[in-house]
């Protein structure tokens, strides 16, 4: 196997990949798509969080993040994201970001579900994640001191003792490299990919958190998956996100007779925290009816101008989003668990640091504000290379590799879609104990994995379902239909850590 050494490494190339990158300044980045489509932040329809208005301040927007996020939030760290947010608007413009702007010229704020004032910015409508993408993707390819390899695939950390000390990959080539480096950062994203409904790209899918389990690292947050109330009920995989956003200039829920039905169940209606909102919608489909997102009147024929890539989408459903009503259906959307780390984003491993959806800070707790993953990205990102720089000035060490990696691929795929399936169906949206209990036996059951993809599905949805069954309440996104209040008693957050597998020099 051919060894290459490196000053540090990022595994990831989204928004908190990226930043990291940039950060360190002398680094390498390992992404298994081209710079600038990677992972869930070239598809975020939804915007960025900062307290520019003059109703507004940094006090408020942590507030907010701390009321959504079930009793579990870091405060401290709340306030450090919100606290942030003006300034790494500031930046990313200096960097040539085209917000949307309002007639002074200022980036123009729209309000999402959870927010008391309204806070986000957006691009392009509904397509700031792409121009986060574009912006970030060309200040690292400028940057001298970062070197970025594309279409490679990590399969495993490699260590020396306890420490991470580098990571194996697949090459487009087809050969496997042992990449050393004094400092990994894990950046590859959630694990909505678990689910058979999910608004994520199909490589989301927790594959980071089961590198870091197979090495024993401490992790964090399991249970809590946040469900997108509203993506587009067609038969697509992933399934089009329709943007909270959507909501937030007037768009209402509906049922098939035209009837809202969020004004009963929450004071914010369709604003309400997307635990509830999906939830909701989760009830009127079960029910045997279906759930639309209305927006012929408050948004009309501004649609292909306003959201373009919601309009485009319910345009390739068939659909004329100025006059037709969009049936919508949850979908797994964002992870609030992951790799336990502290607010510089190092892990248990020495060596290992892990930031935005593939970290688990405790900045999100049982739920996730809306539009503050990006901006998490951006800060905790530069927290983390701060920290990870030091590190980057040693030798790489000897080191170990697991003793049995994985072919490349997806393996089985009658056993991925039925792994999917059963997420979806036993530990999706609303849970029960025997519902749980069934999921885990019936992946302990399933043949052995042949593929990487299968192989970190498996381990990954159980992850999930054992700390969904191990939390006996109902909290934020995670919702027990057996246990529908929160437990005081359980308010804390739950650490998990896996025997690290065998290595061999």
């Amino acid at each position: 196997m051919r060894v290459v050494d490196h000053p540090a490494l990022v595994v990831g190339a989204g928004v908190a990949g990226l930043s990291v990158a940039l950060g360190l300044e002398r680094a390498t980045v390992l992404t298994a798509a081209p710079l600038g489509a990677a992972g869930s932040t070239a598809w975020a329809k939804g915007g960025i969080a900062a307290s520019l208005a003059a109703d507004d301040s940094p006090a408020r927007h942590a507030a907010d993040t701390v009321a959504v996020g079930g009793g579990l939030v870091n405060e401290e760290l709340a306030a450090a994201l919100a606290d942030g947010g003006p300034a790494a608007i500031d930046r990313l413009q200096r960097l040539g970001a085209r917000f949307d702007a309002g007639g002074d010229g200022e980036p123009a704020l729209g309000r999402e579900a959870g927010h008391s004032r309204r806070r986000i910015v957006h691009a392009g409508g509904d397509a700031t994640g792409a121009e986060l993408s574009r912006v970030l993707a060309a200040a690292v390819r400028a940057a001298p001191g970062v070197e970025v390899l594309e279409r490679v695939v990590a399969v495993d950390l490699a260590r020396d003792g306890a420490a991470v000390t580098g990571l194996v990959a697949h090459h487009p080539d087809g050969s496997l490299v042992l990449h050393r480096a004094p400092a990994v950062v894990l950046a590859t994203g959630g694990a909505g990919g678990v689910y058979a409904r999910t608004t994520n790209p199909p490589d989301v899918a927790g594959d980071g958190l089961a590198m870091a389990a197979r090495a024993g690292a401490r992790l964090a947050d399991l249970e809590f998956v946040q469900f997108h109330p509203t993506a587009l009920a067609a038969e697509l995989d992933p399934m089009p996100l329709l943007s909270e956003a959507l909501r937030g200039e007037g768009a209402v829920l509906v049922d098939d007779e035209g009837r809202r039905f969020m004004p009963g169940l929450h004071p914010d209606a369709e604003l309400a925290p997307r635990d509830v909102v999906a939830r909701a919608i989760w009830a009127v489909l079960e029910s045997g009816r279906k759930a639309y997102l209305d927006g012929t009147g408050a948004i009309g024929s501004r649609f292909p101008s306003r959201f373009p890539a919601a309009a485009a989408a319910a345009e390739a459903a068939g659909l004329d989003p100025s006059a037709d009503r969009l049936p919508v259906s949850p979908a797994a959307h964002y992870f609030m668990g992951g790799v336990a780390v502290d607010s510089a984003g190092r892990s248990s491993l020495p060596g290992l640091w892990a930031v935005g959806e593939a970290a688990a800070n405790g900045l999100h707790g049982a739920n996730r504000l809306a539009s503050n993953s990006l901006l998490e990205g951006l800060i905790f990102g530069r927290h983390a290379a701060r920290d990870a720089r030091s590190a980057s000035a040693e030798r790489p060490r000897a080191t170990a590799i697991p003793a049995e990696l994985p072919e490349l691929g997806v393996g089985d795929p009658d056993v991925v879609t039925a792994v999917r399936e059963l997420m979806w169906g036993s530990v999706g949206v609303v849970r029960t104990g025997p519902g749980l209990t069934r999921a885990l036996r019936e992946l302990r059951g399933l043949p052995a994995a042949r593929g990487l993809r299968e192989r970190n599905l498996r381990v990954v949805a159980r992850l999930i379902a054992r700390a969904a069954l191990a939390r006996p309440e109902s909290r934020g996104a995670h919702f027990r239909a057996d246990h529908p209040a929160p437990d005081p008693a359980l308010a804390r957050r739950a650490f998990w850590a896996e025997p690290a597998v065998p290595v061999a020099p």
